[in-house]
C-alpha cells in the first residue's frame, strides 16, 4: 500500500511501550525501585508519551527541553513544541533520586503504570511559567492555578510504559499508530481533525463538513479527561459523536476516536498543541475555530489562529473558520463570511443557552442541535461536568 500519511512530528512517531516479555521483567525489578505516585491526569501524560501521541517526546521534559519549551515554545533541538510536559516531586522526594536511577511510576490504586530512567531533576519558577505559556499570572486561571499548586521539583527522563490499558473506553481509544493504518486502509490521502470538549451542536457540524469537502476523511478527536465544570461529561460527548459518525456521515469518511488529556486552557499554545497532536495521529489539516482552547477573556478573539503566523510550518495545514451560526434568512448555518445579514437574523450556539435549557429538561431548537443529540443529553439527570 502506497503511504499516503503524514510524517510525526520530529519525524519520528514515539513507541515506549513496552512488549509483553518486557513487563514481565519490569514488574519483577520494580519491586525494589523507588516509587512515585500518579494522579489521573499523570497517568495520561504518561500514556501519551509512550504511544506516540506527544512524539517526538519519549518521557517527562528534562531541564533543556522545559527551559527552551516555556521561552521559546520549541525543544532544546529547535522543534516547535508549546507546552511543558513535566512530572513534580516534593524536595523531601526528590532527594530519593540521582541521574540513572529506575523509578516505578505507579496510580493510585498501587497498580504500576510505566518506569522511569532518571534524566535530571531541576526546580522551576511558576510565575514564569505561567507568564510565557498561558500569557497570564492571574491564578484564577486553570492552568495557572495548577502551575502553583505543582511540587517544586520536575523529574525529567525516558519512560518505558507498563500499563497499557485503556479503559474505560477501550474501543473508541486508539493510538497513531491506529489511526495511521485505519486512514491508510481507508485511502485517504488527506484527513482532517477536529478538536472539540463538547457534545455536537449545528456549528460543530458545520465546520466538520466544511472540512470533508476539502479532505478526504475526518477524524472527530475529542478531549476525555479533567474539565471545568460546565462541560459535558466525558460518556456523552462519545456517545452524541458515535452517533453522528454512524448516522449522520457518509460512512468511510469519518473516523471517530477520544484523546485522554487534560485541558490546559493555554489558548494559542494549546491550540498549536492540538495541531501537532493531530499531526501525530495522522491528519493533515486540523480545524481552529476562534477561542481555541481559551478560557474566561485571557486571549484575544483570533489569537489561537494568529499564533500559526508566528511560527515556522508545523507540517500541518491550519484551517482557520470564523464563528458560525443559524441565520434565519439564509436558512442554515453560516458565518459572517458568507451571511449578509444582520445579528438580529443570527443565532449564535450560546453554550451557555444549550446548557440551561438541558439542565432545565427543555427542548433545544433543532435550529441549534440536532433533535436527535438533544434526545440522548435528556437521557440523563444532569449531563454536565458539576
Amino acid at each position: 500500500m502506497e503511504n499516503f500519511i503524514i510524517a510525526p512530528h520530529g519525524n519520528i512517531l514515539i513507541n515506549r511501550v513496552l512488549s509483553p516479555e518486557h513487563i514481565v521483567v519490569a514488574k519483577t525489578k520494580t519491586e525494589n525501585l523507588p516509587q512515585i505516585i500518579l494522579d489521573e491526569e499523570q497517568v495520561k501524560d504518561a500514556k501519551n508519551i509512550a504511544r506516540g501521541v506527544l512524539s517526538p517526546l519519549s518521557g517527562f521534559m528534562n531541564e533543556a527541553d522545559f527551559v527552551s519549551c516555556v521561552n521559546k515554545m520549541k525543544l532544546a533541538d529547535g522543534t516547535v513544541w508549546p507546552i511543558p510536559f513535566v512530572l513534580g516531586v516534593t524536595e523531601e522526594k526528590a532527594e530519593e533520586f540521582k541521574t540513572g536511577d529506575e523509578v516505578a511510576l505507579i496510580d493510585k490504586q498501587q497498580q504500576l503504570i510505566a518506569i522511569l530512567e532518571v534524566g535530571d531533576l531541576y526546580t522551576f519558577d511558576p510565575a514564569q511559567v505561567a507568564f510565557h505559556v498561558f500569557g497570564t499570572t492571574d491564578k484564577a486561571h486553570p492552568g495557572v492555578a495548577r502551575w502553583y499548586h505543582m511540587p517544586p521539583v520536575l523529574i525529567g527522563g525516558k519512560i518505558d510504559l507498563v500499563d497499557n490499558s485503556k479503559e474505560p473506553y477501550y474501543e473508541y481509544n486508539l493510538d497513531p499508530a491506529e489511526t495511521r493504518f485505519l486512514f491508510e486502509s481507508r485511502g485517504w490521502k488527506t484527513v482532517v481533525g477536529f478538536q472539540t470538549r463538547n457534545a455536537p451542536h449545528r456549528a460543530h457540524e458545520y465546520l466538520q463538513r466544511c472540512g470533508l469537502e476539502l479532505c478526504d476523511g475526518l477524524f472527530i478527536n475529542p478531549i476525555i479527561g479533567e474539565k471545568k465544570a460546565g462541560d459535558f461529561k466525558d460518556e456523552l460527548i462519545i456517545e452524541t459523536y458515535d452517533y453522528m459518525a454512524k448516522h449522520i456521515f457518509p460512512k468511510n469518511k469519518v473516523a471517530f476516536s477520544i484523546l485522554p488529556a487534560r485541558m490546559n486552557y493555554a489558548g494559542p499554545r494549546e491550540a498549536v498543541l492540538h495541531a501537532i497532536i493531530r499531526k501525530n495521529f495522522g491528519c493533515t489539516h486540523f480545524v481552529v475555530g476562534r477561542d481555541h482552547a481559551g478560557v474566561g477573556d485571557y486571549y484575544g478573539t483570533y489569537a489561537a489562529q494568529e499564533v500559526f503566523d508566528q511560527i515556522e510550518d508545523l507540517g500541518i495545514h491550519i484551517l482557520k473558520f470564523e464563528h458560525s451560526f443559524m441565520c434565519l434568512k439564509c436558512d442554515t448555518v453560516a458565518t459572517i463570511k458568507t451571511c449578509g445579514h444582520t445579528d438580529a437574523d443570527r443565532i449564535p450556539p450560546s453554550g451557555s443557552k444549550i446548557r440551561k435549557l438541558l439542565q432545565e429538561k427543555k427542548v433545544v431548537p433543532a435550529t441549534i442541535m440536532r433533535p436527535e443529540i438533544v434526545d440522548i443529553l435528556l437521557k440523563t439527570d444532569d449531563p454536565f461536568v458539576s
